[in-house]
């Protein structure tokens, strides 16, 4: 029997569980578990990890410690580790606590853009240009991020072209890749061709990833649309941890472990362990105080669990 599509052999997984996962937390997690959270995803086989975000800690106090963690983290030659950066501040801080890849944030909203980091889409850009013209210059690999491409909390619908716009903006800054982000879980199957489409006129298949959050649960029929696409790499959080501090209403990103067994299932090579991965998300939920929402997680602790317990 012939099937329809042909999925791509490998995808790459980008694991954004110590930053996006933790960054909205309400129990503040030790620099010690951050550090051992991040070994763990190491030991896990992650082949990206974004680490920390050096940002203002009054803004988002989990990221408060982002560069002693980057500092005591175990680091592995087949792991990339990055982090996010707002600005030639944080950029500076990145460097100097050893990081060589950094990612920066722009949105396809105006509004967003505001809320967000105080500067309208236009500014942020200007802004953007500066950090990533040093980074470069310093040897230093840029990922960018597209925020609300398939909605804005504040805004509603956001037309794929914007995201477009934005998407060509950043290559043309130097970015080696466009995460096109679904910032509060809005996405759906349908959408996902329109805005690729939209974000393949300026910018090459092999540059576009997906930052899919599971808020309304359609992140994995996202991620199965792009395949059939071509798309290759995808954000993920251990756990299904994360969500968005600008963004209400916005829930966990898509889990990493649901992410890994469906493409185990597809024959799809990702790298990681998926038992080991556990591990991860068993260390990180007993930190946070409260119950993963990741399906394949659950799943797998209900199945420790004695008979008729």
């Amino acid at each position: 029997m012939s099937f329809p599509f042909v999925y791509p052999k490998r995808v790459t997984v980008v694991e954004v569980g110590p930053r996006d996962g933790l960054q909205n937390e309400a129990v503040r997690v030790t620099l010690e578990d951050k550090v051992a959270f991040v070994d763990l995803l190491t030991a896990a086989g992650a082949p990206v990890i974004e680490i920390a975000a050096y940002v203002r800690a009054d803004w988002v106090p989990q990221m408060a410690d982002s560069g002693l963690v980057a500092q005591r983290i175990t680091r592995r030659p087949s792991t990339r580790y990055t982090c996010l950066v707002p600005n030639l501040r944080g950029l500076e801080a990145a460097r100097e606590t050893g990081m060589t890849e950094v990612a920066i944030f722009a949105a396809a909203s105006e509004t967003f853009s505001r809320r967000n980091i105080n500067r309208g889409i236009e500014d942020s850009l200007a802004l953007f240009s500066e950090v990533c013209h040093e980074a470069i210059k310093l040897g230093m690999r840029v990922r960018g991020y597209v925020s609300t491409a398939f909605g804005c909390p504040f805004e509603g619908r956001v037309d794929p072209a914007a995201v477009a716009d934005v998407s060509r903006s950043l290559l043309d800054l130097g970015v080696y890749e466009v995460a096109v982000s679904d910032t509060i879980g809005i996405a759906h199957p349908g959408q996902v061709p329109i805005v690729l489409d939209a974000v393949l006129k300026y910018v090459p298949l092999d540059q576009v990833a997906f930052h899919f959050h599971d808020t309304r649960g359609t992140a994995l029929a996202n991620v199965l649309a792009a395949l059939t696409l071509g798309v290759t790499t995808f954000d993920a959080s251990a756990g299904g941890l994360g969500g968005c501090p600008y963004a209400p209403g916005a829930t966990g990103n898509l889990a990493t472990e649901d992410l890994v067994y469906m493409l185990d299932g597809l024959g799809i090579v990702t790298g990681i362990d998926l038992a080991k991965l556990l591990e991860a998300s068993r260390f990180i939920e007993t930190r946070v105080g409260h119950p993963l929402p990741s399906r394949y997680y659950r799943a797998a602790q209900a199945a420790r669990q004695p008979a008729g317990s």
